[in-house]
């Protein structure tokens, strides 16, 4: 045993420990209980590896050995397309999907993840080395917690406010308030949705919000969340039955039409609330040099 075995031991413990807690099967059943979960905790423990093992490289002056971090980013790209063609694959047959803009969030996440484990080994190593084990357990668990911070971000509920507002017909037009959502001719349907169908206005808080709202995906990742906590009223091949959401393109609030097995309206403004804000639906107008020369 020598002078870097117990420090090694110790970042891919704490890297692997990392990506442990960043790994949560929640209502959206991803990643899948448990071989799922098995393929994403031996990346990890790979992941903590490679950075446990690149600070004896590089305090041996083995500068050549820390190419291998290069290899290391390959394959975890390489793991963003996985997960992109596994949930891409399954989800034709969600009856609510997640779309693609969804998809492409979570294999995102899934890469940056094994960054984040590699940065928790190679600090946790680094710290163990220069210092002790007990600088090593404090820089560890700084970085566990930035971990924490960076897995989670914003939601729905700090962008918009949420209201209720029950479904109605004018004709055969379907309204969520003043929003319209689609056209129901047939009487029979028309009264199976105003007795499962739910409304829900989501009203901007700001500017850079209207567009954000607007993104067909983002959109799409709220009727699905809300569809997979709470079920949804519909089978396959009922196109009248599929849950919807329309602009206004007045003011950019958004109409939220579901179809929820669980009809619970404060439930539905929690799990709207929830939803995440996608990384490709954020925009951000106000920062625009032209935003501000009109304004």
């Amino acid at each position: 045993m020598n002078e870097y075995t117990m420090p090694i031991v110790f970042g891919v413990i704490i890297g692997t420990i990392a990506r442990i807690m960043m790994l949560k099967t929640d209502y959206r059943q991803y990643p899948t209980y448990l071989h799922g979960k098995i393929i994403h905790v031996a990346l990890g423990f790979i992941a903590a590896s490679l950075g446990a093992v690149a600070v004896p490289a590089i305090m041996e002056m083995e500068f050549t050995a820390v190419t291998f971090l290069t290899v290391a980013a390959t394959q975890f790209r390489e793991v963003r397309n996985m997960e992109r063609n596994t949930l891409t694959e399954i989800d034709s047959y969600e009856l609510v999907s997640r779309g693609k803009a969804y998809i492409e969030g979570i294999a995102i996440s899934f890469e940056s993840r094994n960054y984040l484990v590699i940065l928790t080994s190679f600090v946790g190593t680094l710290f163990y080395l220069i210092w002790n084990i007990y600088v090593a357990l404090a820089g560890a668990i700084l970085c566990l917690i930035i971990s924490k911070i960076l897995q989670s971000g914003s939601t729905i509920k700090e962008i918009v406010n949420i209201e209720y507002a029950q479904p109605h017909f004018e004709g055969a037009g379907l309204y969520v308030d003043n929003i319209y959502i689609m056209n129901i001719g047939l009487p029979e349907r028309q009264a199976e949705i105003l007795k499962y169908g739910m409304g829900f206005v989501l009203s901007p808080k700001n500017i850079n919000v209207v567009n954000t709202i607007a993104h067909l995906g983002q959109r799409q990742a709220i009727l699905h969340d809300v569809s997979v906590s709470l079920g949804v009223f519909r089978d396959s091949g009922t196109p009248a039955l599929v849950p919807l959401i329309k602009r206004d393109l007045d003011d950019g609030r958004i109409g939220v039409f579901i179809l929820p097995q669980i009809r619970d309206i404060e439930k539905a403004k929690t799990i709207i609330g929830a939803v995440p804000v996608l990384e490709t639906a954020i925009r951000m107008p106000s920062r625009s040099n032209a935003f501000h020369k009109e304004g």
